[in-house]
């Protein structure tokens, strides 16, 4: 769970130093997070799909197939369940929160937390960042956190913002956060993990997580518009391919 307690660690590190400055982030300061973010998300998606790829050319030409297969596959039945649009409607909701409490103060504490947690927790990041933290995706068999260790930097920074305007209520948006991905993650490495390693399915669905992390990148350099959301199912759908191409 080094994820989980990063991420809300990042949460309550980020409303902190909001709370102790009396001015926002300069645009140069910005510039520089937003570079190494972007970098940083390229970097630890490629290099779990790196690890979780190897072995005779043949194989590492099938093991790429079968990632690039999954996420397309994956990219339709997301469309098809319409996970990205459950995750705007999220996301519109907390906005309405956020307007709400530009016109009445009074809302401030209850808003604030509300839309918080519904932001960080409605993260398709978050939700991916939580499973790969329950599936070993190291040489060392520990879980792979630093996607919540990435997510947790970027909630920091929007909590900059968030605490001038809701409070230091809603640094209590740490709490759902945790405890919604440390869920995901202990129910991934003790039900999940045990089963994909046992019929030698784990390596094909950290390639993909891999591969889906790499296009948070693409987002924040606002290289392309992403939708995030809708690859998800192919975490589902590699072990499928998996286990039908063996």
């Amino acid at each position: 769970m080094t994820g989980a307690i990063l991420n809300a660690a990042g949460i309550l590190v980020g409303s902190l130093i909001g709370l102790a400055r009396s001015t926002p982030l300069s645009a140069q300061t910005q510039a520089l997070f937003k570079v190494a973010l972007g970098v940083s998300t390229v970097f630890y998606g490629l290099r779990l799909t790196w690890l979780s790829i190897g072995g005779p050319f043949s194989l590492v030409l099938k093991q790429t197939l079968i990632a690039l297969l999954a996420v397309t596959v994956g990219k339709l039945l997301g469309e098809l369940l319409h996970f990205q649009k459950a995750s705007n409607r999220a996301g519109q909701y907390a906005r309405r929160l956020i307007e709400e409490t530009q016109k009445e103060r009074s809302l401030r504490f209850s808003n604030g937390l509300n839309a918080c947690a519904i932001l960080f927790c409605a993260s398709p990041l978050g939700i991916l960042g939580a499973l790969q933290d329950g599936l070993p995706g190291q040489p060392d068999g520990v879980g792979y956190f630093y996607p919540l260790a990435v997510k947790g930097v970027m909630d920091a920074l929007a909590m900059l913002s968030f605490v001038r305007m809701f409070g230091a209520g809603s640094m209590l948006a740490a709490l759902p956060v945790f405890l919604l991905q440390g869920t995901i993650t202990l129910a991934c490495l003790i039900y999940l993990e045990p089963f994909l390693r046992t019929h030698a399915l784990l390596d094909s669905v950290n390639a993909v997580g891999g591969l889906i992390v790499c296009t948070v990148g693409l987002v924040i350099f606002e290289i392309k518009k992403v939708e995030l959301a809708d690859y998800l199912p192919a975490l589902a759908v590699a072990p499928l391919v998996t286990w039908v191409w063996k």
